[in-house]
């Protein structure tokens, strides 16, 4: 996550880096902006957001959901179609976090009729390239291809470096899915699909050794993976649909 790299680092910030730090009721929101190529993560905005346990959290805590909203909302355009993609295996619980959000997705794309006043929002959760015989790319541009979206969200799981944040922090990107490796089949960015790409997401894994495969998720993962995403979800729809509420929306996704 960026702000691992640069918070609360001895050294100075690398030049072309700025960190701010604020506290909304509960939750602590660090913004990280890289204006430059060449560090360990790519050019753009981060946004980290601190709170309790998300296996305390779901779509009904208004005040949190806000919050994310209000993050969200600044990294994408103010208006035209968005596509929110759930990337990852849902049969592999600390993989889920992506196709069990974008269950709980308000989808308003093709109502007949529109309904007026609300953004055209479309979900889907492509599976991976072992069940569908096509990598997640070769999906995405498909969809972008017929939807034509002003942006798309990609929500997947996260890693972390610091196991007390494994699901205790959300991140939103405007840099798009960039996983470490460089050809990975789940880079998806403006490069590779043509529009504005946001990435979402709970870290619920941590590498336990450097070089291992072992990994580290949270205790109560079922809990983390079932109620973040809920809480992820709340804060997608709040953040593209605006003029309804949190309790609104709850309703209309329950």
């Amino acid at each position: 996550m960026a702000d691992e790299l640069f918070s609360g680092a001895a050294q100075p910030l690398p030049a072309g880096v700025r960190l701010a730090t604020a506290r909304h009721g509960g939750v602590t929101v660090t913004r990280v902006e890289i204006a430059r190529e060449g560090l360990s993560r790519p050019r753009g905005r981060y946004v980290t957001l601190e709170m309790p346990s998300v296996s305390v959290l779901d779509e009904r805590d208004a005040a949190v959901i806000e919050v994310c909203a209000r993050e969200l909302r600044a990294l994408l355009p103010p208006e035209g179609p968005v596509l929110v993609l759930g990337v990852g295996n849902r049969r592999i619980t600390a993989d889920a976090l992506g196709p069990r959000t974008v269950q709980r997705i308000l989808v308003t794309m093709g109502a007949a009729p529109p309904v007026r006043g609300l953004r055209p929002v479309a979900a889907v959760a492509p599976g991976v390239a072992a069940a569908t015989g096509l990598s997640l790319q070769q999906l995405a541009a498909a969809l972008v291809g017929q939807l034509h979206p002003a942006a798309v969200i990609c929500v997947d799981s996260l890693c972390s470096a610091e196991g007390q944040r494994l699901g205790r922090t959300v991140q939103f990107s405007d840099t798009g899915l960039y996983p470490a490796q460089a050809d990975h089949t789940r880079h998806l960015t403006r490069d590779t699909l043509g529009v504005p790409v946001v990435a979402a997401g709970i870290p619920t894994l941590m590498q336990a050794q450097e070089g291992a495969d072992l990994v580290v998720t949270p205790r109560a993962l079922d809990s983390v993976i079932a109620h973040g995403a809920a809480l992820l979800a709340g804060s997608v729809n709040r953040a593209l649909q605006p003029r309804l509420t949190v309790q609104q929306l709850c309703w209309l996704t329950g």
